[in-house]
């Protein structure tokens, strides 16, 4: 990619700007934050890292949001982060109102691109989005499922001894509590993982990967995560860059996938440069069809809750191609 742009330059948007640049993912990286002097504060230290780290992608900061012009794709990390005892849909009315914006300013300023969104609750923001841009679901979608299944296969590694780098996991359905770790899909050296943990192991795995980023918020207090975000969000970002066609879990818009209509949430999905290509359907059992079903109804509570939503657009997709 030519030109890649970060709304928001936090501790999640400075970390992911930091591993696109190193990776040289884009030409130009650019961070756009509100805050006077704090994207081009972040972008100029990260520039130079540049020597050190032998990469030549030019980072720039800005406060305004015009700087966006010509991205091939705005990653979104700004908003409230949680506080510890906090859900992610306790941000949702704090956050709609900072996305709201962001969306006007991408619909003015790049209204070309595609857009990868994380901040929380992030399904329910990818869906408003979706819903607020009008676009094709191929340039709409989330990040959520790669960081679960990286969580899930990192405690698995834990758990076992083995190496990380032979452990794939998947994890579906909404970023929270009612998130769906599908072990039968998840392997150890392509061996599925029940055949070397025992039930109670594994339930020690999924307890722990729902409740993931909860986890290190309590620890830290000060913050949330954000390392292991950012490079969840750089893992998307190399799919769609280099054309891979990559199958990630992502939050994408459904339009009867699994049975699910007018919702957005994570599932299997190939990235590529045309962005999100197309959504896999995995066979599931009626255990974990029912396991979906609940936490897409968790999702749709939060969905009523969204302001500024014409009625007339739930139910209706703005364009599934």
């Amino acid at each position: 990619m030519k030109r890649i742009a970060i709304v928001g330059a936090g501790r999640v948007g400075e970390s992911t700007a930091q591993i696109l640049a190193r990776d040289e993912l884009c030409r130009e990286l650019v961070l756009i934050d509100v805050r006077e002097g704090a994207a081009e504060g972040m972008a100029l230290d990260i520039q130079e890292a540049a020597p050190l780290f032998g990469f030549d992608t030019r980072v720039t900061g800005h406060a305004d949001p015009g700087a966006m012009a010509g991205a091939e794709l705005v990653i979104v990390t700004a908003g409230f982060p949680r506080k510890p005892g906090m859900s992610r849909s306790d941000v949702l009315e704090a956050n709609v109102k900072i996305i709201d914006a962001i969306i006007d300013d991408i619909l003015r300023f790049a209204p070309e691109a595609m857009l990868l969104m994380v901040t929380n609750p992030v399904d329910v923001l990818t869906y408003y989005a979706w819903k607020r841009t009008g676009w094709s679901r191929k340039r709409m979608f989330g990040q959520a499922g790669v960081l679960d299944s990286a969580r899930m296969a990192s405690f698995t590694a834990l758990e076992t001894g083995f190496s990380p780098r032979d452990i794939h996991a998947m994890v579906l359905g909404g970023h929270g509590d009612a998130m769906v770790p599908m072990i039968r899909y998840s392997t150890i050296a392509s061996i599925p993982i029940d055949q070397f943990l025992t039930q109670d192991a594994i339930e020690r795995i999924v307890r722990r990967t729902r409740a993931g980023g909860s986890e290190i918020l309590a620890l830290k207090q000060g913050s949330s995560a954000y390392d292991a975000p950012a490079a969840a969000i750089a893992a998307m970002v190399d799919a769609v860059s280099h054309d891979r066609h990559r199958v990630l879990p992502c939050v994408a818009p459904l339009q009867g996938e699994y049975g699910q209509h007018d919702v957005a949430m994570g599932v299997p999905a190939v990235l590529s440069a045309k962005g999100l290509e197309h959504v896999l359907e995995l066979a599931l059992t009626p255990q974990e069809t029912a396991w979906l079903a609940e936490s897409a109804a968790q999702i749709r509570t939060d969905i009523a809750r969204l302001p500024n939503l014409p009625q007339e657009a739930v139910g209706k997709p703005p364009d599934l191609m």
